[in-house]
């Protein structure tokens, strides 16, 4: 009995140690939810950290940062093309309906961290059909970003989206 005991704990460790570990789609949609507000809005998120943070069986991410705000090396684009007149994305996305939550946390870390001033949304980003969230918000005098969750199909599911865009200063 002992040795069926030590081959589940080799497979456990098997399965925590592997590059992304598996959970439910509900939990790590949440925890993609949270990954998302505690990382996307910080200027320090690299690509590095972006592959641990969102490291989840049933996330995908996509990241890019080709002008980093820190001393870090530019994180080039990973996922579909860079966005023109934009230099950094952060999207998370999961299979389900999580608009509402995903909306809920992207409010709340704004507001958490002072990201408050409106900004007019470029007309290059539309609302599509499962959109529960677009919003640009000022970062700085020469700084905005753009918010978008909703949700969209992925093959016959629906998946939720979250991403923030950083647009480049008019002129640049």
């Amino acid at each position: 009995m002992a040795k069926l005991g030590n081959v589940f704990a080799v497979i456990a460790f098997a399965l925590i140690g592997s590059d992304a570990y598996a959970r439910s789609p509900q939990t790590d949609a949440r925890a993609g939810i949270q990954a998302f507000v505690a990382n996307c809005f910080s200027p320090f998120l690299t690509g590095d950290k972006a592959r641990d943070v969102f490291n989840y069986a049933n996330i995908r991410y996509e990241f890019y940062d080709l002008t980093p705000f820190s001393n870090v090396d530019p994180s080039p684009v990973m996922g579909r093309p860079a966005t023109p007149g934009t230099d950094r994305r952060c999207e998370v996305a999961f299979n389900g309906d999580y608009s509402m939550e995903a909306s809920t946390a992207v409010f709340a870390q704004l507001r958490a961290e002072g990201i408050t001033a409106p900004a007019e949304v470029p007309d290059t980003y539309q609302p599509t059909e499962g959109t529960m969230l677009l919003a640009a918000r000022q970062l700085n005098p020469r700084r905005v970003a753009v918010v978008h969750v909703g949700t969209r199909a992925r093959g016959s599911e629906t998946e939720t989206f979250m991403f923030v865009e950083r647009l480049l200063p008019q002129g640049e």
